[in-house]
C-alpha cells in the first residue's frame, strides 16, 4: 500500500463515538472488517460505498494488524 494508514485512519470523539474511522467519514475500521468478514470482497465494499478506495480498505487492515502486533498476550 502506498499510503500510510496513519494518514487515512482518523479518531475523533465527535464521530462515531471516537472509533477509528476512514478519513473522518462515519465508516469505521470495524465496519470494514465486518463487511470483509461477512464474505464481501474489497470490490463489493467499494461498490456499496463508492466514497471508499482500495487504499482505505487496506489501511483499515493495516491499522488492525498494527494494533494486534502491539498487543501482548499472557499465557
Amino acid at each position: 500500500m502506498n499510503a500510510n494508514y496513519k494518514n487515512i485512519i482518523t479518531i475523533n470523539s465527535e464521530i462515531r463515538g471516537g472509533r477509528p474511522c476512514i478519513r473522518g467519514m462515519r465508516i469505521t475500521v470495524y465496519d470494514i472488517l465486518n463487511y470483509l468478514g461477512s464474505g464481501m470482497s474489497k470490490q463489493d465494499v467499494i461498490s456499496d460505498y463508492p466514497e471508499l478506495t482500495i487504499n482505505d480498505i487496506e489501511a483499515a487492515l493495516m491499522f488492525v494488524a498494527d494494533k494486534e502486533d502491539k498487543t501482548r498476550y499472557v499465557n
